[in-house]
């Protein structure tokens, strides 16, 4: 597959590459936004036939291996080992469904903001804010991080420094050096981390993200023999976002006198929600829909699974956007489809950290400790049954609801900034 090229901000032709779309999607230049997602779904439209054959052959195998083993779905097979009930994945949809009206409210906003007549997809990834950037080199942005996560106490800080001082974090992109950034290790030895800093907020928040998954690791297995000390990604996305709304709460704080850098903020919180909550669930409303399809018989084809996607996407971002058809081949492009009925995991994991965070910053002391018990609790305990030591039961629906509270709040905040 190879893409075309496309017209930069200089008006320069370069190539189009999966990596480099996600630079051109959020470009201040309209005309840059819209030529990139044109060429990047008509080049997946030309091969929607061999990848429907592909993920219709992933779906038919997550149907034999769940029929296999005697459950009824395959999504209730792919929960079973996590041990989380169906009523999980359903709450999530529902509450989501409920709150797509506050979803569409705010994606409203960018049309006053951003002088345009009419709000397309490609329009949504673009920043709100004009000409506003937090410049954070490395050691700025780790000092910033530090400070910001003081309300998870100095016993925490001080393994932030030790991570910084002792040679955790390999910070900088290098030659063959793997993209993104995560956190690894071996039980036994305290966490690595893999950055590649590029001296802005982005980056800030991906250090706070990438600590929280190795504070997590440090405390698990401190506290815990190898084999209970790994824990479910059901749980593993819960400390790493915890840390960066404690964070983004922090910073909301220390520019508090400055308005420009305030509605920055805001609209960075928010795209966390609307790409982490609103879309990982309208992925895991897609995942279910295919394989209920084929639970039914029905061919899992190109324009079945398009026409499924496109309706998706007129429902969660119709009311205010005008949904591009081209839309309907972006789930070709979703690598996740392939790892089945897990991307949920990030929109609940997501809502219990908001959930978390705003305990730990209105209660204090009883609410770090808590936490602390879920963070060392490691593979001891099922996910939810951990969750519930930091005080967050993600078997009911109110932790969602609660995060799309703070959701609301955030987008009254924002438009009375803009």
């Amino acid at each position: 597959m190879k893409f075309p090229d496309i017209r930069n901000e200089k008006g320069e032709e370069v190539p189009l590459t999966e990596a480099a779309y996600g630079t051109f999607i959020r470009s201040a230049d309209r005309r840059v936004r819209k030529e990139a997602f044109t060429a990047l779904f008509e080049t997946y439209t030309g091969f929607g036939a061999t990848v429907a054959t592909t993920y219709a052959a992933s779906v038919k195998g997550d149907l034999f291996a769940a029929k296999a083993r005697g459950f009824q779905t395959a999504v209730e097979a792919a929960l079973f080992p996590d041990e989380i009930p169906l009523s999980v994945y359903d709450n999530l949809i529902a509450v989501i469904h409920e709150s797509l009206p506050a979803l569409n409210r705010y994606i409203a906003l960018r049309k006053p903001a951003m002088n345009l007549d009419e709000i397309h997809l490609y329009d949504l990834y673009a920043s709100l804010v004009e000409d506003y950037d937090m410049h954070l080199p490395y050691p700025d942005a780790y000092a910033m991080v530090a400070e910001g996560l003081a309300p998870l106490g100095t016993e925490y800080q001080g393994i932030l420094n030790s991570a910084y001082e002792d040679g955790w974090i390999d910070v900088y992109s290098s030659k063959a050096k793997s993209s993104g950034a995560y956190s690894w290790g071996a039980y036994g030895v305290h966490p690595y981390v893999l950055l590649n800093h590029r001296d802005d907020l982005d980056s800030a928040m991906t250090i706070a993200h990438e600590m929280g998954h190795a504070m997590h690791s440090y405390y698990s297995n401190k506290n815990q023999p190898a084999p209970k000390a790994n824990y479910t990604l059901f749980a593993a996305e819960v400390a790493s976002t915890c840390n960066e709304i404690i964070l983004m709460t922090k910073l909301m704080e220390r520019y508090q006198g400055n308005r420009k850098a305030q509605a920055y903020l805001a609209n960075h919180l928010l795209e966390q929600f609307r790409t982490t909550v609103f879309r990982q669930t309208m992925f895991a409303e897609f995942e279910r829909i295919s394989h209920r399809m084929a639970e039914e018989g029905e061919a899992l084809t190109k324009e079945a699974l398009s026409t499924a996607y496109l309706e998706l996407n007129q429902q969660y971002y119709g009311q205010h956007c005008q949904v591009d058809e081209l839309i309907q081949t972006e789930w070709m492009r979703i690598p996740h489809f392939y790892r089945a009925f897990y991307v949920y995991k990030y929109a609940t994991g997501f809502s219990a950290a908001v959930f978390l965070a705003n305990r730990i910053l209105t209660e204090g002391e009883p609410a770090v400790r808590d936490y602390y018990k879920f963070l060392s609790a490691g593979g001891s305990l099922p996910p939810i049954e951990a969750l519930k030591l930091a005080g967050v039961d993600m078997s009911s629906p109110e932790p969602i609801k609660s995060a799309m509270k703070v959701f609301e709040q955030t987008t009254d905040r924002l438009a009375q900034l803009l």
